[in-house]
């Protein structure tokens, strides 16, 4: 068994969080692009070319695509095969300290959330998820989540009997309610399953998948695709300003849960995802 060190995967997350603040993930970029072109209203056409502009801006000088930089969450899958060494922890919460600081983004977590709201200073701590998985080496996924599109997420527990129809009003309501100001063309996650605990992470899990891809599940794919010809029919469009790109893709991801429960979330994601996912070892 060999040792990953808390030293890499903080200098993993160092970087990642630079890459992630400055530069659209390149499969979100091309959906844009996309849109820009199949987009009916004259107002969603112009808006989508201002987001690709203000993207070639940000990665070009190297500032942020968005004033609200977001709290840091990290996902680390470790191999079965490996052992960790050092405080991941203390590892992970420096390179964000120091990313931060490097790439003088705006820091924008607070001490609690009820009884202390003072700026913490340096984005610290970040949000850190650690689960095992098979194979060799540890995948390290890092976002940059704003506030703007995390206040319109939401997590449902929904009765069994619900179903699928359960599933797509939820979707739809919380677009409706909530997508315009989440910075759309939007992303949206979809997680059902799991517990009242772990059905968010489904959600936010569901935002790394690269857009355009299609679900290893037919059923799967079946219900994304309807979400999403649902969601445009919104007509929220670009920035909120009407069209047919409310969002570029639906991903959906299911896990088991309890015969009484049927949990839901739903995580918007916004047009500036920021996400990267780095290989270790």
């Amino acid at each position: 068994m060999s040792v990953i060190s808390s030293r890499d995967i903080g200098e993993a997350v160092r970087s990642a969080i630079g890459i992630a603040a400055t530069s659209l993930r390149a499969d979100v970029r091309s959906a844009i692009e996309r849109a820009a072109v199949s987009e009916s209203s004259a107002r969603g056409r112009e808006v989508l070319s201002q987001m690709l502009e203000n993207a070639a801006i940000a990665e070009r000088d190297g500032v942020p695509l968005c004033q609200d930089t977001g709290a840091t969450w990290v996902w680390v899958e470790l191999s079965l095969e490996e052992r960790l060494g050092g405080d991941l922890a203390a590892a992970v919460d420096e390179a964000v300290r120091t990313a931060y600081r490097e790439g003088a983004l705006r820091m924008s977590v607070v001490r609690d959330a009820i009884f202390d709201r003072r700026n913490t200073g340096d984005n610290t701590p970040a949000f850190l998820d650690v689960t095992l998985r098979p194979g060799t080496g540890a995948t390290v996924h890092v976002m940059l989540k704003g506030g703007g599109s995390d206040n319109a997420s939401v997590v449902r527990m929904l009765e069994p009997s619900a179903g699928i129809e359960g599933v797509r009003r939820l979707v739809l309501d919380t677009v409706s309610a909530k997508g315009a100001s989440a910075c759309p063309p939007l992303v949206v996650g979809v997680g059902v399953g799991g517990t009242f605990d772990s059905v968010g992470k489904l959600a936010k899990k569901a935002l790394l998948r690269e857009v355009g891809s299609a679900s290893l599940d037919e059923q799967t794919e079946s219900l994304e695709a309807a979400l999403l010809a649902d969601v445009n029919a919104l007509g929220i469009g670009p920035a909120g300003l009407g069209g047919a790109t409310t969002a570029l893709a639906v991903h959906v991801v299911t896990a088991p849960c309890h015969i009484a429960a049927l949990p839901v979330a739903v995580n918007l994601g916004c047009s500036s995802l920021r996400t990267v996912t780095v290989e270790i070892g």
